[in-house]
């Protein structure tokens, strides 16, 4: 019997069915997400062990009972628990000793070969490694749909919600449970610069709470402003409203500090409250390349904020200045420097963090560590200290960047802690050190990143030596990974690092790095290697009270071809293939994701240059393609409503279509590009679901010879009345934004955005909206409508208001229509009283001199005597008149023109000689 349970002991874990995989390295994690993939029914206590399938369990139950057998009533009560605990647990080193307290007769099953398994049980106490040393962690995705999450914190309350700031100026609050509040905690968009240009360092750029939030209720903000057409960068503070938590009162802002920006670059953008409790302000050098300003730099330059290191103390500010200075401020009582400097010599500093030492030792608390971004050839990490110079600009790294100022002997720098070169990432992104919980193999493990090249790297500090050791952060494969809410890939532009209450680490990036790309996503690092042990990181947040709606998340899993997976490697020397983005399940991929299929090396990973500055100053040429949307113009393009002009550039392509498609019976497609027989024309629509619905589905629209998608900018119940009507429906009862009714393969083209319609117009065309093709928006914006007949108007009992509101905007268009005729009517002839006047001396000329001047501009007609008439006529852009009839009219208006001129002078001359 007791060998029966020890070889069933170590088949639990060992085998599996075909398909179901391997079980984990390490199934001694009672915590999410290692949990089976069934719920168990006989080891419920064990539901979120990971190691057993449903079969499994009803193996265990049929093999406990048949135990418990041979037991009488006490021995069962004695040793029961024991052995019904003894057997899910696989992977166990060693049996618990109080089952040879308990069951003597059981002693013998607390033999060291039961439950152990090498390879299983292998590298348990340390991170695991590839072959290469490479660390392979996995993630959870957090939060998606963001607009270049440029930074998230904590309230530090006990809620456990956190906030997430985007570039544009949208700083939203997420509760524990994930859920988004409705409502934005902080909207600056209207204030804040920023552009849509691909890599644009300007914009809402950081957000710091007071350390003591509950009760001061203030919060920091570093963001872009133009004033007076000078580009500067704010920090101000605002005040938590009194009645909402969740939200701060706009009016409250008050500047605490604003300083010119000379270029648009390296605007830093970090603020951080230290363990002393004053807020550190972190400035980039002032842009440009090679810090050019002055005989040193603003770096140097300690009369200047630029390129610094600033403390201030913000408490007691109400009734005084916005900000005193620290009393043991560094440079205090230095003449000639700015007293808020608390260290100098930076270039651009992109994310800081403090460390809050180790949980058992203290060791490293309050340390604060910086990535500062390089110029030509290096990246590096820093340990700001009290007044510091860290060496730009005669310094890039360890190097020297200006050879006469990096040999002065008074410049007394201090070096990074680590730096590399830009064959491993062009723009370094600070990180945190793993003080957390739940993942006690990482603790101490400064985990940062890169953004050009989308690099996860770590350092780990040797305590006796104070050296800092490399390690490159690898996804874990596909079996390590394989559990729920797991991936193991991510977007490759890593914009930020951030840290929950619970000290937890998350890293925030983009697949577009756009402020107006809705390609934001927040990712949670997990160690798949150890977790802590059962109930040792229990959080319960604090209540909070909500006012508005809760958003839900709901994540979008499969991102297992980008180029940041579990193919990464240090070491190893496959070229990169680059392969089209697919997954497996669910929706597809929403952008188009650089991809591999098989390792790569340090100095292959696929370099994307972006127009900025706070990256490399010189863009290497793409080496992926771009989405659509990446546009170096900040104007939105012309308008163009003119359906016969775009009838004319279409050119018709055959495409497969992967989505079903679902509308009408009556209007279904035969083929692309066809309708029961006939050509689709320019402007034609459908609608298509994933749930085979024929009144609903995302709108798709026919331009060009293919079909394309629609974003929700502007749209509305009217525009989507104009879409259901070309369908055969009656009206729209809903328009459903932001991909409610599925997003489009990114195969699919975006060809039309911000379309606002009148209801009346017979498609989406003769709306007005962008230039088709141009636009700002993505797949996850891609709009739908839900559609209604009027049998559905009379069983819900709207028909008559539908029937009004239908009469009310006929009437509205047929207004308009009467308008438009008599100002076109305006346009294109002169006034009545001009006209009498005209006929007398130049009867019709004044449409003559329209046609001479191909209908554009505005025509003055001058007569010697009579004086000056004027009309003002504009060219139609249906003007049936060919150029050749244009031409014979110009002509013909000039010769009359000329020989009318010859009378007048005649006559004149007649009258005056007699």
């Amino acid at each position: 019997m007791l060998s029966s349970l020890t070889s069933f002991s170590l088949s639990c874990c060992c085998s599996s069915k075909p398909g179901w995989g391997y079980c984990h390295p390490q199934c001694l994690d009672y915590k999410p997400p290692f949990e089976p993939r069934q719920p168990l029914v006989f080891c419920k206590e064990y539901t979120k062990f990971g190691c057993c399938d449903l079969e499994k369990d009803e193996e265990i139950s049929v093999r406990f009972y048949t135990i418990m057998d041979n037991f009488d009533q006490s021995g069962f009560m004695t040793c029961g628990k024991s052995v019904l605990h003894t057997l899910p647990t696989c992977t166990m080193l060693k049996m618990p000793t109080h089952l040879c307290e308990c069951c003597p007769a059981c002693a013998v099953i607390t033999a060291p070969t039961t439950g152990i398994n090498v390879e299983l049980n292998a590298n348990l106490g340390d991170v695991r490694e590839d072959p290469t040393g490479c660390l392979e962690l996995c993630l959870q995705e957090v939060a998606n749909g963001l607009r270049n999450p440029v930074a998230m914190i904590h309230a530090d309350d006990g809620t456990h919600r956190f906030f997430v700031a985007e570039q544009l100026g949208y700083v939203w609050v997420y509760l524990a449970n994930g859920s988004r509040i409705d409502r934005p905690f902080l909207n600056l968009t209207r204030a804040v610069l920023t552009s849509p240009w691909a890599g644009d360092e300007r914009g809402f750029l950081c957000i710091a709470l007071h350390p003591r939030f509950t009760m001061v209720r203030k919060a920091y903000v570093y963001y872009s402003v133009s004033v007076k057409k000078e580009e500067r960068i704010r920090i101000s503070e605002f005040t938590l409203l009194p009645h909402d938590d969740n939200q701060l009162d706009h009016n409250s802002e008050r500047t605490l500090l604003e300083v010119v920006e000379p270029a648009s670059n390296h605007n830093g953008g970090q603020l951080l409250f230290g363990h002393d409790g004053y807020l550190y302000i972190f400035t980039g050098d002032g842009g440009r390349g090679g810090d050019p300003f002055g005989k040193f730099g603003n770096s140097q330059n300690k009369s200047a904020l630029l390129g610094k290191v600033l403390r201030v103390d913000i408490d007691d500010n109400d009734n005084g200045p916005p900000y005193s200075i620290p009393s043991d401020n560094p440079f205090m009582w230095e003449k000639g420097t700015r007293p808020e400097i608390f260290a100098y010599g930076v270039r651009n500093m992109w994310r800081c963090s403090i460390d809050r030492g180790d949980p058992t030792t203290g060791r490293g608390r309050g340390r604060m560590i910086c990535g500062d971004v390089g110029q030509n050839k290096y990246e590096e990490v820093d340990i700001i200290v009290k007044g510091g110079n860290y060496g730009w600009r005669a310094k890039e790294g360890f190097s020297c960047y200006d050879r006469k100022l990096c040999q002065n002997s008074s410049l007394d720098d201090i070096l990074p802690i680590f730096a590399y070169p830009h064959k491993l990432g062009k723009s370094v992104t600070g990180g945190y050190i793993y003080r957390g919980c739940q993942m006690p193999n990482l603790n101490g493990l400064y985990i940062f990143g890169d953004f050009m090249s989308g690099r996860l790297m770590s350092l780990k500090e040797n305590v006796t030596t104070g050296e800092w050791h490399y390690n490159e952060i690898c996804m874990g494969t596909d079996q390590v990974c394989r559990f729920p809410k797991l991936i193991n890939s991510y977007y490759k532009y890593i914009i930020s690092f951030a840290e929950d209450e619970a000290g937890e680490l998350y890293f925030l990036s983009t697949g577009v790095p756009s402020a107006t790309a809705r390609a934001g996503v927040v990712y949670k690092i997990v160690d798949p290697s150890r977790r802590a042990a059962p109930g040792k990181c229990n959080v319960k947040p604090s209540p909070v009270k909500i006012k508005g709606k809760l958003i839900h998340f709901y994540p979008k899993e499969g991102y297992r071809t980008t180029v940041m997976t579990a193919a990464f490697s240090r070491t190893a020397q496959s070229p990169i293939i680059s392969t089209p983005p697919t997954r497996k399940h669910g929706r597809p991929l929403q952008y188009p994701l650089y991809t591999t299929s098989q390792p790569l090396t340090s100095t292959q990973r696929p370099q994307v240059a972006l127009a900025s500055e706070r990256f490399p100053e010189r863009p290497q040429a793409f080496t992926t393609p771009l989405p659509p949307y990446w546009s170096q113009k900040s104007q939105r393009p012309t308008v163009n409503t003119t359906a016969q002009k775009l009838w004319q550039e279409e050119k018709l392509e055959t495409a497969g279509e992967s989505n079903q498609v679902f509308k009408r019976p009556r209007e279904r497609d035969r083929g692309h590009g066809y309708r029961r027989g006939r050509k689709l024309r320019a402007g034609s629509v459908r609608l298509v679901s994933a749930d085979g619905l024929s009144d609903r589905g995302r709108v798709e629209i026919f331009i060009r010879g293919e079909w394309g998608t629609v974003c929700d900018d502007l749209f509305t119940t009217k525009a989507g009345t104009v879409v259901c009507r070309q369908l055969g429906f009656t009206t729209a009862l809903a328009v459903m934004k932001r991909a409610q009714l599925g997003e489009a393969d990114t195969s699919v083209k975006i060809f039309l955005d911000d379309v606002e319609c009148e209801g009346g117009e017979r498609s989406l065309l003769q709306c007005k909206r962008a230039r088709v093709g141009k636009h700002n928006c993505s797949h996850m914006e891609d709009v739908g409508v839900i559609c209604a007949t009027e049998l559905d108007l009379n069983c819900s009992g709207e028909r008559g208001d539908r029937e009004g509101e239908k009469e009310e905007e006929e009437e509205e268009r047929e207004v308009k229509e009467i308008s438009r005729a008599e100002e076109k009517k305006k346009l294109t002839t002169c006034s009545d009283k001009e006209k009498k006047e005209r006929d007398f001396w130049l009867p019709s000329w004044c449409n003559v001199w329209r046609r001479a001047l191909w209908g554009w501009g505005s025509v003055m007609v001058t007569m010697v005597p009579g004086g000056r008439y004027v009309c003002s006529a504009h060219a139609r852009e249906d003007d049936s008149t060919n150029d050749r009839e244009e031409r014979i009219l110009a002509v013909l208006g000039i010769i009359g023109t000329i020989l009318n001129l010859l009378v007048v002078i005649f006559v004149y001359i007649y009258t005056s000689v007699t």
